[in-house]
């Protein structure tokens, strides 16, 4: 599957066929907090991360790299970890995100983004 850049709100049936065409009950993600937009269908968060970064001109410092599993809950669904997200320049050391703010932030764009 080609990375697709999400800016306008698609549905978690579509997340879900993204899902059974790549790891069955998973869609990799990066969000871009700044822009409010993510990239989705790549194999690895560093390929959407790249994408995001030529296409749209994101900036590492608001790339976050996220697992979503839309057969799950509201609570459950998104999963912070990801290597892009392992930047001690910006004050983030772990594969999680370990800044609430931007959890936060990550949370409303998806749901922003992502629809029933």
């Amino acid at each position: 599957m080609a990375i697709r850049i999400v800016k306008s709100p698609i549905k978690k049936s579509e997340l879900l066929e993204i899902a059974r065409e790549e790891f069955g009950d998973i869609v990799k993600a990066v969000v871009d907090i700044e822009q409010e937009i993510m990239a989705v269908g790549g194999e690895l968060h560093a390929d959407e991360e790249v994408f995001l970064s030529e296409n749209k001109g994101s900036k590492r410092e608001n790339t976050w790299g996220i697992n979503l599993y839309p057969k799950k809950t509201d609570e459950e669904w998104i999963e912070f970890n990801s290597m892009v997200n392992i930047k001690p320049a910006f004050g983030n050391r772990s594969r999680g995100v370990e800044s609430l703010e931007i959890q936060k932030k990550i949370k409303e764009t998806v749901k922003k983004l992502v629809v029933d």
